[in-house]
């Protein structure tokens, strides 16, 4: 047999199996694009809009535990161009799929000062693993 006549058969074979791999990374910036579903050692980065100089902070009231673990703390970021002290950016939080099962990844907006108060958002999200 050529090596031609391998080439492709084993060329198709390769491009299959890359389209069934899922993404290593998931990005989620809307409550819109809930409900995730993740693979074991996926990692999860989710973006919400932020501005901690208004006082409004935003915190993981249930971290989705038993299916994901937090690669990182949050980090917060302001846009490059928007030139203004106290611009709103962006808060970015990393996880990373752990185990087989469903949790919920719930976050919310509010004055860390007042929390009887309630939040002026609320980010729900259903998370599941296989």
């Amino acid at each position: 047999m050529s090596p031609t006549r391998l080439f492709v058969p084993l060329s198709l074979a390769l491009l299959a199996a890359c389209a069934t791999q899922p993404k290593t990374n998931v990005t989620v910036e809307k409550q819109s694009e809930c409900p995730v579903r993740l693979s074991n050692g996926q990692n999860l980065t989710v973006i919400l809009p932020s501005n901690p100089t208004t006082g409004y902070r935003w915190a993981i009231q249930d971290s989705a535990g038993g299916v994901l673990h937090a690669l990182s703390p949050e980090v917060y970021s302001s846009p490059k161009d928007s030139g203004m002290v106290g611009a709103g950016g962006f808060s970015t939080w990393r996880f990373q799929a752990f185990a087989p099962g469903t949790g919920r990844l719930r976050l919310t907006s509010q004055q860390p000062w007042e929390p009887e108060v309630e939040p002026v958002e609320t980010f729900d999200c259903a998370i599941s693993v296989n």
